[in-house]
């Protein structure tokens, strides 16, 4: 199904569009492919003077603030290259947008955004980034348990694993918002811009 209505208080949210998961080989499109679409997409949102939000993961050099538990594959406990953690540059440098540092997959627990979303009036999301089936599903997970209206840029969203990143898609994300692509948004944003 398209996407049907953006809020009036609608937020752009990007999910770890940062050198490290950009830099890495994914599908069904390219990192820079998912940067060019998402910068698209921020350009809108900065146009039409809604927020924009870039997320990015990061984590302690001894990796004391990692997620504990037990779990079949290893954490990776070795050292990160310098940068690693950075937003993309072609996303970076709008003073407007917020920047929200996560230690988890989703980029609710244990971040302000709820805060920063909620006392800015925003009712609904609109999420894209890497990965599709980690970082944009759990975000994705937490905004509809949260009563956010989502909304998902299925073509501004990558996976280093294509069955993970297609049942995202067809299996989890209709059950949580609606999905539609990075023009379809933009569209619709312009039609939401000009109404009465």
């Amino acid at each position: 199904m398209p996407v049907t209505t953006l809020d009036a208080g609608t937020a752009l949210v990007l999910i770890d569009l940062q050198n490290a998961t950009v830099g890495a080989p994914c599908v069904p499109h390219s990192g820079p492919d998912v940067v060019a679409r998402t910068a698209l997409l921020a350009g809108a949102f900065r146009d039409h003077g809604a927020t924009v939000v870039l997320v990015r993961v990061t984590r302690a050099e001894d990796h004391a603030d990692g997620t504990p538990g037990r779990k079949d594959t290893p954490n990776y406990t070795g050292p990160m290259p310098t940068g690693w953690d950075e937003i993309v540059e072609d996303l970076r440098g709008h003073s407007g947008d917020i920047l929200v540092t996560k230690r988890n997959w989703g980029a609710f627990y244990g971040t302000d955004l709820d805060l920063q979303l909620r006392r800015r009036g925003i009712t609904q999301v609109v999420l894209a980034g890497i990965a599709t089936s980690i970082g944009v599903e759990s975000t994705a997970r937490n905004a509809h348990e949260l009563g956010y209206h989502v909304t998902l840029a299925t073509d501004a969203m990558a996976d280093m694993d294509p069955e993970a990143h297609r049942n995202s898609i067809e299996r989890i994300f209709p059950m949580l918002g609606e999905c539609g692509t990075s023009d379809e948004i933009i569209e619709l944003l312009a039609k939401s811009a000009d109404a009465p």
